[in-house]
C-alpha cells in the first residue's frame, strides 16, 4: 500500500510538471535550448578529462591511450617549474584579492554618497571604462608606461627620483604591476554589484539616523556596510575560490624573457605545456588539480563565511 502511494505521488509530480511545462512552453523551450548548449559544451567535455590518467597519444585517442593511473600527477609534484608558477599566481591573487576586494566598495560608496546626478553618471562611465578594453589595448598602454622613457619615471623624477629603468623587464616588480592593473581594469565594473544593493536601502534609515544626528560616516558605517553583508559574502567567497586562477589575457600580454620567473602563472604555464609543447596529458593533469583546489577553497570559504554570519546573528 505504501509502494502505490509512493508511484502516485510520482504520477501526480509528473502530471503537474507536465501542466506547468505546457503553460509556459515558450519560455520552456528557450530554457531547453540552454540546457542543451550546457550539455554539449560543459559537460561531455568532462569526459576528456580522463586523459589526466593516461599516456595521451593524438594518433590513438583518449580511448585507445594506455592508462597510467596518476603518473602525470606525481611528475607535477616533482616539477619546479610548476610549483614556481603556483607561487606566483598566489602572489599575484593574494594582492588582487587584498586591494581588489575593498576597492570596488570604497567606490560603490563614494558614488552612492554623489547627490549631482550628471557628475555620478560621469564618474561611473570612467570607473566602468576600463573594463571593456582588452588586455592589447591596455597592455600596450602598461608597456609605454613602464617603459624607460614612459610616464612612471617621469612621475618619479617629478618628486625628486631619478629613473631610467624599463619597470617591465623587472621581475620583482610583476607581482605589483601585474595585481594593480588587473584591479585598476575591473574596479569600476566591481561596483556594479553593491550600487545595485545600496539603492535598495530604504531612505527612512538615513533619515531616522539624520534626525538622530549621525554624521555621514556613521550612517555609511552602521547602515549602508551593514545592507551590504550578503553579497559581499558572495563576492568574498568567489575570489578566494579563484586564487589560483589567473588572467592567462594579461599574462600573455604582459610577460616577456626578462620577468618569466615570475610572470609565469598556472595559466599561461598549462597554456605552454599544453599547447606549445603538446602535453595535453600533463596540461590537463595540472588543469584538473587547479580545479579540485578551486573548489576546496569555495566550500572553505563558504563554511568559513556562513559561521561568520551565524556568530554575527547571534551577538
Amino acid at each position: 500500500m505504501q509502494d502505490t502511494s509512493y508511484k502516485l505521488s510520482l504520477a501526480q509530480r509528473a502530471t503537474r510538471w507536465c501542466k506547468a511545462f505546457t503553460s509556459q512552453w515558450q519560455l520552456q523551450s528557450m530554457a531547453i535550448l540552454g540546457v542543451v548548449y550546457m550539455l554539449i559544451f560543459n559537460f561531455v567535455p568532462i569526459y576528456g578529462l580522463t586523459i589526466a590518467f593516461k599516456n595521451y597519444s593524438v594518433i590513438s585517442g583518449i580511448g585507445g591511450s594506455e592508462w597510467i593511473g596518476l603518473e602525470n600527477f606525481k611528475i607535477i609534484l616533482q616539477d619546479k617549474y610548476f610549483w614556481e608558477s603556483v607561487i606566483n599566481t598566489f602572489g599575484i591573487s593574494a594582492i588582487k584579492l587584498s586591494v581588489g576586494f575593498v576597492l570596488p566598495i570604497i567606490i560603490a560608496i563614494l558614488i552612492f554618497e554623489l547627490k549631482w546626478t550628471p557628475f555620478k553618471k560621469l564618474v561611473q562611465t570612467i570607473t566602468y571604462l576600463p573594463h571593456f578594453l582588452s588586455w592589447i589595448i591596455l597592455g600596450g598602454m602598461l608597456i609605454t608606461w613602464m617603459s624607460s622613457n614612459g610616464m612612471m619615471n617621469d612621475m618619479l623624477g617629478a618628486i625628486g627620483i631619478k629613473s631610467n629603468t624599463n619597470h617591465m623587464l623587472d621581475a620583482n616588480k610583476y607581482w605589483v604591476i601585474a595585481a594593480l592593473s588587473d584591479v585598476w581594469k575591473e574596479a569600476g565594473w566591481g561596483t556594479i554589484l553593491y550600487l545595485a544593493t545600496m539603492s535598495k536601502i530604504d531612505p527612512t534609515y538615513y533619515e531616522a539616523a539624520e534626525i538622530d544626528g549621525a554624521s555621514r560616516m556613521r550612517k555609511i558605517w552602521s547602515i549602508t556596510l551593514p545592507s551590504l553583508g550578503n553579497i559581499l559574502a558572495l563576492n568574498l567567497i568567489l575570489s578566494v575560490a579563484g586564487l589560483f586562477n589567473s588572467n592567462l589575457d594579461q599574462t600573455l600580454v604582459l610577460m616577456n624573457s626578462q620577468n618569466q620567473p615570475k610572470a609565469e602563472v598556472i595559466n599561461s604555464y598549462v597554456y605552454r605545456v599544453g599547447l606549445s609543447q603538446g602535453d595535453f596529458a600533463y596540461a590537463t593533469a595540472v588543469g584538473l588539480g587547479v580545479s579540485v583546489i578551486s573548489v576546496i577553497l569555495l566550500v572553505g570559504a563558504n563554511v568559513v563565511t556562513k559561521k561568520l554570519n551565524d556568530n554575527r546573528s547571534v551577538l
